[in-house]
């Protein structure tokens, strides 16, 4: 099973929309978001796709209200307050915005943790725990949107990177 992973989207529509149509072109059904989708119509592109989507709230996402309530007019959009801890296939997930906000006991408990927040994508294994960070959506700070899919079965990270004619149309 192929997952897709994104975090700190800060609104950016081109590029999210781009993201999520190269995750569905490889095969990606479910994405789970680490956080700062920020406004609600941020959702968007994830209806449009017809994507399947579990997140977490991060710092910046203002309106945790209107988010929770345009997630509810989407199928298989669910939000979360972060972190939050959910199991699929039998394998425990961590999805958290920010990595400091969770203790290394927890980390050690699940296979898989997706974390946001410093805009920078990285990959790491502990033991038996895969760690990724993939990055800002949003490409505001680096100028390349990024993202990841992770082989669920084998835990092998694949990067999404977006050149700028992709996503400034």
């Amino acid at each position: 099973m192929l997952l897709g992973l994104m975090a700190d989207t800060h609104d950016r529509l081109p590029a999210i929309t781009e993201l999520v149509k190269r995750m569905q072109d490889a095969g990606v059904g479910f994405v789970l978001h680490a956080g700062d989708f920020c406004s609600p119509f941020s959702l968007l592109p994830f209806f449009e796709a017809n994507v399947a989507l579990g997140g977490v709230f991060g710092r910046n996402d203002g309106d945790p209200q209107g988010l929770r309530a345009k997630a509810s007019q989407g199928m298989g959009v669910e939000l979360y307050e972060s972190p939050h801890s959910f199991q699929i296939s039998g394998k425990r997930i961590l999805l958290v915005h920010d990595l400091g906000d969770v203790n290394e006991r927890s980390i050690e408990e699940h296979a898989l943790v997706v974390h946001g927040c410093s805009h920078q994508r990285e990959t790491s294994t502990h033991d038996r725990v895969t760690l990724v960070n993939p990055g800002e959506a949003c490409g505001w700070l680096t100028g390349q949107p990024s993202a990841a899919v992770v082989d669920f079965e084998t835990m092998k990270v694949d990067w999404v990177t977006l050149d700028k004619k992709e996503w400034t149309r």
